[in-house]
Order: structure tokens, then C-alpha cells, then sequence
């Protein structure tokens, strides 16, 4: 894949189950809160923000879908599709997504 429209559609296919997509929303808004409490509070915060998503993130992968999670290949496209998969969960526009890419 040389970019990242060719990469969406293999990510969200690794996101088919709900509950993927909504332990990896969980994740991504903890890392940002901890983002936010690095800025605010204690620098210390910075450390936990990748700790806690990819935990969220690798166990619904590992447990759920049963598949290999997608930034082991692709780490920043990953990362990238992580936030543009929550925005459109958050805009509920993620289940045409999941129509489109997801094969019955």
C-alpha cells in the first residue's frame, strides 16, 4: 500500500467488529486525555497516552477480531486511520464505512 486511501479500506476490514471499533475509541480518547494532562499537569502523563491506547487497541485485536493489529505494518497510517475511524464513529458515519469495505 503506497497510500493512505489504499489503507483504509484494509484497516477498516480489520475493524469490522463494534465492539474493535469502540474499545479503539475508548483508547484514542484516554491517550488524548492523557495528552492534555501532560500539558497540564506532569509530563509524566506523556508516557501513559501510548501505553493505554495501544492497550485498548491490541486487545480487541488479539481477543475480538482475532487478527493482527494493523500498525505493526503500518504504524503511522495506523495511528492516523485510529483518529479518522473515531471521528466518523463519533459522526455516525463510520457504519457506511463498514458497508463499503466489509464483505459480507
Amino acid at each position: 500500500m503506497k497510500t493512505f486511501a489504499e489503507f483504509w479500506p484494509y484497516y477498516v476490514r480489520a475493524h469490522s467488529q463494534l465492539l474493535t471499533r469502540v474499545m479503539h475509541g475508548v483508547g484514542s480518547i484516554l491517550a488524548l486525555v492523557c495528552i492534555a494532562l501532560g500539558i497540564t499537569v506532569n509530563a509524566w502523563y506523556f508516557l501513559a497516552a501510548p501505553v493505554i491506547g495501544y492497550a485498548f487497541a491490541w486487545t480487541s485485536h488479539f481477543f475480538i477480531e482475532h487478527n493482527k493489529p494493523a500498525t505493526f505494518g503500518h504504524p503511522f497510517w495506523s495511528l492516523a486511520a485510529d483518529y479518522v475511524m473515531l471521528w466518523k464513529s463519533l459522526t455516525g458515519t463510520m457504519g457506511r464505512e463498514i458497508a463499503k469495505h466489509v464483505t459480507a
